[in-house]
């Protein structure tokens, strides 16, 4: 009778143990590319001066940066700044007022192809 009952009970939790091991969710390598059903938007954060404001947008003027590689001893001249345009929607938080000529860092996220403004922070 005793040996009915190890071999009933290890059959028991030989079972449970399987059981636990396929609840467990599937691990996938990272490859580095975004998923399909990731919908996480990337934000991302830029500065620069405003250079226009339409209603439910606006454009700000970013300074290009200096590149240089290592090892190289001079800098390549700095390119010329470039305009990036913002939705604002109803989620948009502005920290100041929009104003032509105002510094402001925006923090941002892309949907459907356009500069969509999470947050902005403008300093006169």
């Amino acid at each position: 009778m005793k040996n009915a009952t190890r071999i009933v009970y290890s059959s028991l939790a030989a079972v449970l143990l399987v059981a636990a091991a396929w609840a467990t969710p599937h691990r996938t390598a990272n490859t580095g590319v975004p998923n399909a059903t990731d919908q996480t938007p990337q934000l991302q954060s830029v500065s620069g001066k405003i250079a226009s404001i339409e209603k439910s947008s606006f454009t700000l003027t970013v300074a290009a940066e200096h590149t240089s590689t290592p090892g190289q001893r001079f800098q390549d001249p700095p390119a010329s700044p470039k305009t990036m345009s913002f939705m604002i929607d109803q989620n948009t938080t502005i920290d100041g007022k929009l104003k032509v000529g105002s510094s402001a860092e925006v923090t941002y996220r892309q949907a459907n192809g356009n500069n969509v403004a999470v947050s902005v922070g403008v300093t006169p």
